[in-house]
């Protein structure tokens, strides 16, 4: 197999978009992101991570040193990323079941409950790079890890979240769409 540095991929830009739980995502790459979506803004220059691990079992035998089956045990994936635009969307991301309030004109209240409820949400991640165009949409995701929130003088406050996929009803944890031409089948 040669080697092809026209299959090489970089994240020039993209977003994430969150929506309620349910929320149909666009289901090709020409189609918007409907009402309902709402793009996180501007995030660290470090861009967005995605994990996919799985885990298996062992099965041994009395009869065999080595495992005779191996069962797929787990499935994860996640996505992490640190927004940088603090504003209610990411706001209320970040702190679960929290709600913005106008208490004064340009006051603004951020109620950050002590006992917070699950709070899934519908992901969507859409990159580029020149042309070739790449959408992941998690149905069912959560923010399930979050870093520290550092306020100084010489970096924008950030908040970092980690996003983990739960199953849906269809068979799938996540879709990708992608127009590269790399992914053409063979």
């Amino acid at each position: 197999m040669a080697n092809d540095a026209d299959n090489v991929r970089v994240g020039l830009n993209g977003s994430i978009f969150i929506a309620p739980k349910g929320t149909t995502a666009p289901t090709d790459l020409d189609a918007a992101w409907d009402a309902g979506w709402v793009d996180l803004g501007y995030l660290s220059d470090d861009g967005v991570s995605m994990e996919y691990s799985t885990d298996s079992e062992d099965i041994n035998a009395w009869q065999s040193l080595s495992p005779v089956r191996k069962v797929l045990t787990s499935v994860d994936m996640t996505l992490g990323f640190t927004a940088i635009e603090l504003k209610t969307a990411t706001m209320t991301l970040y702190f679960p079941s929290a709600t913005m309030t106008d208490i004064g004109g340009t006051v603004h209240k951020l109620s950050i409950p002590a006992a917070p409820t699950p709070d899934e949400r519908a992901i969507g991640l859409e990159w580029l790079d020149g042309d070739i165009k790449n959408r992941l949409v998690i149905a069912r995701g959560e923010v399930t890890e979050r870093g520290a929130i550092t306020i100084g003088r010489s970096a924008a406050v950030g908040l970092e979240m980690t996003v983990s996929a739960y199953a849906d009803t269809a068979p799938e944890i996540a879709v990708w769409l992608s127009n590269d031409p790399a992914w053409a089948a063979a």
